[in-house]
């Protein structure tokens, strides 16, 4: 079934926000999305998500990435096989993004015009993302609150996420042996029976700080720690810091390509694997690393701290592959993610219920976050 493109767009939402989202290495002031739509002949529309978090003024220059380099490769084409585009597409860019010292940038432009294609071909053939990636069980998805700050914050986000249906949770620290273990006790005691806790240092510790601290962090049953080093480090100081940590190590949403994503299991440090889909690969070659990585015993747990469509993407994807994994839901607040997931989504007891209907489940419309757009484009075949 193909389908010939005739328009494509990009929206830049920006939205405030009363308290940042923290990390080891900075801060979100503000939420940003950038949002792309590809239309069809027929009228038929599918929505996709380009990853633009950190730093947020990168969200204009990744939509005029796709506006200028990606949209004039969809126009007037007729396409049946998103996973031939992207592989095509991803190739002709590759020099492009080594000669502008930014190959991630152009990766993640590509990865939200994937992901629109695959909406707009599961809409025409009437079926939920899902379903239309492979999946068939249609039950329930495992889900966990993410992005939870330190201190005491965390205790009280800890508080709201499981008023809002969660059981495990995700909090940030690296912020220095005190003050983490000062979030985490608090935290840790009023824990009740069932529920998990995982960390994330966000690549804020070194080799040495790394294995001392994983350590340390033995005093509790955690369920992962994310990124204790930077994702560039060779695998043998994965592997010691693995080889120290009571609990598995989680990485991938910094990882870009399928090998580095091989190299990583093969190296046997991580037991949770995070690939972004907004970031790199959209669903075309995220698809077949998040099967590798549960074919190797590890889970698939989409990393996604953005809007509302990648959000669902990153939903229908686990719901897809399955596997022991869980999908990251940001507790924060963002009316970029919760003016369309709202919708949909319903949370009860940890699980998430697959949204009704074909491709995300949801039709967006500018008019739902209008009062956030930035900048929009349109180009037409």
């Amino acid at each position: 079934m193909a389908t010939r493109i005739i328009r494509a767009e990009s929206f830049v939402c920006r939205a405030a926000i009363a308290t940042p989202v923290v990390n080891a290495f900075g801060a979100m002031a503000e939420r940003v999305a950038v949002f792309i739509r590809l239309t069809d002949a027929d009228g038929v529309s599918g929505w996709g998500e380009i990853w633009a978090n950190f730093p947020t003024i990168s969200a204009e220059h990744r939509a005029r990435l796709f506006d200028a380099f990606i949209a004039p490769r969809l126009l007037g084409r007729q396409i049946a096989d998103p996973a031939g585009f992207w592989a095509e597409t991803d190739r002709a860019l590759h020099l492009w993004g080594l000669q502008a010292g930014e190959p991630g940038a152009f990766s993640a432009a590509l990865a939200g015009a994937d992901l629109a294609l695959h909406d707009l071909l599961a809409r025409r053939a009437g079926l939920p993302l899902w379903r239309w990636w492979g999946g068939t069980d249609g039950g329930p998805v495992p889900a966990y609150a993410s992005g939870l700050n330190p201190d005491a914050q965390a205790l009280a986000q800890v508080e709201e996420a499981r008023a809002a249906g969660h059981r495990a949770f995700k909090i940030k620290i690296g912020f220095g042996e005190e003050r983490d273990l000062a979030t985490l006790r608090p935290v840790f005691a009023g824990l009740r029976e069932g529920e998990r806790v995982m960390v994330d240092i966000n690549q804020g510790w070194e080799l040495r700080r790394a294995t001392r601290m994983v350590g340390v962090l033995g005093e509790f049953p955690l369920t992962w720690i994310e990124e204790p080093l930077a994702a560039d480090r060779p695998a043998w100081e994965w592997a010691q810091v693995s080889g120290a940590s009571r609990a598995p190590l989680a990485a991938g949403e910094n990882l870009r390509g399928a090998l580095e994503f091989h190299q990583a299991l093969a190296g046997c440090h991580l037991g949770f694997v995070q690939p972004d889909c907004g970031k790199w690969g959209g669903a075309s070659a995220t698809l077949p690393v998040a099967r590798a990585v549960v074919a190797s015993g590890r889970a698939y747990c989409p990393h996604f701290l953005g809007g509302g469509v990648g959000q669902l993407a990153s939903l229908h994807l686990l719901a897809a592959v399955r596997g022991p994994g869980l999908l990251e839901m940001d507790a924060n607040p963002n009316p970029l993610r919760s003016l369309l997931t709202d919708q949909v989504l319903r949370l009860e007891a940890g699980r998430l219920a697959l949204p009704e209907g074909p491709g995300l489940g949801l039709l967006p419309e500018p008019a739902m976050f209008e009062r956030h757009i930035a900048t929009r484009s349109c180009r037409e075949a």
